[in-house]
């Protein structure tokens, strides 16, 4: 279904919470992903935004593939909300973000 692996969009989502922190860090883990991880990212985080639903998955990674005229992390680092919409957009999906971010953070 997805390339990108939930602990890394967990991962975002942590980073995200602790921007002012941990830019950097977030600013070149997104940098380090594929083209098809980034274009996932960002349909994930416009799924929980509510631009998408989860049944449109394929359509929104597609959409973010063709409208990808910025950086991704330049545009996802700018957008309200990132942390959470990403849990939203993972919710949406069934997957138990709770558990993964654990997992991440090592609780």
């Amino acid at each position: 279904m997805l390339e990108i692996s939930t602990r890394k969009v967990a991962q975002v989502a942590l980073m995200a919470r602790e921007l002012g922190r941990a830019e950097g860090e977030l600013r070149a883990f997104i940098e380090r992903l594929g083209e098809d991880e980034q274009a996932e990212l960002t349909a994930i985080m416009w799924i929980g935004r509510g631009s998408f639903e989860a049944e449109e998955l394929q359509e929104a990674i597609e959409t973010a593939r063709i409208e990808a005229t910025t950086p991704t992390v330049e545009y996802l680092i700018g957008t309200p909300h990132l942390a959470d919409n990403l849990e939203a957009g993972l919710d949406a999906l069934g997957i138990a973000v709770g558990d993964v971010e654990g997992d991440v953070i090592g609780r």
